[in-house]
């Protein structure tokens, strides 16, 4: 537990000693699930490492995104867990998204 403390502190500092243009990216499978849900809870906004080359921003709720978007539950493999539901990210809606009925 200490040592997942730790690397949640250091990784938030890591993050916010950053510009916001050069974010650092963390890379989720390095974390815990509980771990990545607080991070992205705590920041609002973050970089997340999905995967090879792959990084996505990961938003803790719709207020992130901008006004045309919607905000879709995101799940990435953490450390711990293969879909860990570690919060959203900011999309444009598709013909699809939309409730017709």
């Amino acid at each position: 537990m200490k040592l997942a403390l730790v690397l949640l502190t250091s990784a938030l500092a890591m993050a916010q000693a950053a510009p916001a243009g050069a974010q650092q990216r963390l890379a989720a499978n390095r974390m815990s699930c509980t771990d990545a849900k607080a991070l992205v809870k705590q920041d609002g906004d973050v970089m997340l490492a999905t995967g090879p080359g792959m990084s996505e921003r990961i938003v803790a709720d719709r207020s992130y995104c901008e006004m045309t978007e919607i905000a879709e539950l995101r799940f990435v493999p953490t450390r711990d867990n293969p879909q860990c539901p570690v919060g959203y990210r900011c999309k444009s809606p598709d013909f699809e998204d939309w409730n017709w009925k």
